[in-house]
């Protein structure tokens, strides 16, 4: 789990700190260090100072820290939490970050941002174009959806039938679960229920209701299915469960659709527990000990038509750039609503400990990358903040002294730099204890 949150952060950190690295070279400023990971104690730059690896060529020190939080380049002549303020005293030299027009201080600052943002396109166009789009016809979900209990809450019931968002058809069912509903304004859906038509409102706090709840959506179709691939070893396997079984009870409960399977296995998580199972065209009884996450190890098949949505790779690139800005404007929408007062900060962010679990404790190709995606898009979004110490500070003080045509004092940006790193230490301290404590 951890392994797979660190090779994907290294991955987005090297390649975001390469981007500020690649544009100060450019402009023939010199760098001081390339660092993945820190060689000191973050965010005190005189305390326990060494590398796991280094080596300098040229004038760039490159090297590997030991304190796995993140990266960084040191430019020379720039004011950052690595810099020494005895540096800052002398004359500027031609190779030192301060010494360049605003324009071309501002390319750098943006580099690292923009490396990431090229990241995530080039990891969603991929996925686009060698995965494809697998969707679920809004048709296809003829027996209705089952609610989760947040969903219960909002107002659905099992067998509900889905015909309308926000007033209009939709084609896919995976709209359901569009984020510009989910996190919009007076968003609702329309179901059938008993042949009556019911509109149902997205609350304004569906983000907290939804926070720190498992990974079940609040609505579901109602799936018939069968067993496809068995996890050796599991209970499923131990059972005799075999691919394109039916089960057709679980204990003294008919099971007819997954989610209702799900529910089942739940109730009867860590017990010895009979299995009514369909075989062909005979029927046997099974008995499987269920393991104490409610779960017996076995990829299901839906028996739902699903369509497939192919992609050559000219086509890929604007709709993997479509997905990769997607979730730029998700995120600001949700902290949007955590500034407006709409969510709960505490319920919504999440820190390491909740992305590991994201990554999940096995390796899974297609989750990785998704994930890295995400990430990717995720940490452009957060840099570009016009907080001092991140890389949205310095384009907000570079902005102002192209706009006014003066910089701000040194000594000001040191002290924006102090405040900015206060905020942003208050901030992760925040995360890291609300991660525990969930």
């Amino acid at each position: 789990m951890a392994g797979n949150l660190l090779l994907g952060l290294s991955l987005l950190v090297g390649l975001h700190e390469f981007g500020h690295y690649a544009a100060a070279k450019f402009f023939k400023i010199r760098v001081d260090k390339f660092y993945i990971f820190f060689d000191f104690l973050f965010p005190l730059p005189g305390v326990l100072n060494f590398a796991l690896f280094k080596k300098k060529i040229g004038d760039t020190e490159y090297g590997l820290g030991w304190f796995p939080l993140g990266g960084y380049v040191a430019i020379h002549g720039m004011i950052d939490e690595t810099t020494d303020a005895d540096q800052l005293a002398s004359e500027p030299q031609p190779n030192e970050f301060r010494s360049k027009p605003a324009w071309q201080r501002l390319i750098v600052m943006l580099g690292g941002i923009i490396m990431n943002v090229i990241t995530g396109i080039v990891i969603f166009t991929v996925l686009t174009y060698t995965q494809g789009e697998s969707y679920l016809p809004a048709s296809e979900v003829r027996y209705g959806i089952v609610p989760s209990k947040v969903g219960e809450e909002i107002g659905f019931r099992k067998g509900d039938k889905i015909v309308k968002i926000n007033g209009r058809p939709f084609q896919e069912f995976n709209d359901v679960y569009d984020p510009n509903v989910l996190l919009g304004s007076r968003s609702y859906y329309t179901v059938e229920r008993g042949g009556q038509l019911i509109d149902i409102p997205v609350p304004a706090d569906f983000m907290d209701r939804m926070a720190g709840k498992d990974e079940t959506p609040f609505v579901a179709p109602l799936d018939p299915f069968v067993v496809d691939e068995i996890s050796p070893g599991m209970p499923a396997a131990k059972a005799g469960l075999q691919p394109n079984d039916r089960i057709l009870r679980v204990g003294n409960q008919d099971i007819q659709f997954f989610p209702e399977l799900t529910a089942a296995l739940k109730a009867n998580a860590g017990k010895p527990t009979p299995l009514l199972v369909q075989r062909g065209s005979e029927t046997v009884t099974l008995n499987a000990t269920i393991d104490e996450d409610g779960k017996l190890g076995f990829r299901p098949k839906s028996l739902l038509q699903f369509s497939k949505r192919e992609y050559g790779f000219l086509e890929a690139i604007p709709a993997g750039t479509k997905q990769a800005f997607g979730i730029v404007t998700t995120q600001a929408k949700a902290l949007g609503k955590i500034f407006k007062g709409e969510a709960s900060a505490r319920k919504s962010l999440g820190g390491p400990m909740a992305i590991a679990q994201q990554y999940g404790g096995k390796w899974d190709w297609l989750r990785f990358w998704t994930l890295t995606g995400m990430l990717s898009m995720v940490l452009a979004l957060m840099n570009i903040l016009p907080i001092p110490a991140l890389d949205g500070g310095h384009v907000l003080f570079l902005t102002y002294e192209m706009i006014a045509g003066r910089k701000p004092s040194d000594k000001f940006l040191e002290n924006a730099q102090k405040v900015g790193m206060a905020l942003i230490l208050g901030l992760m301290a925040f995360v890291l204890v609300n991660d525990f404590l969930k």
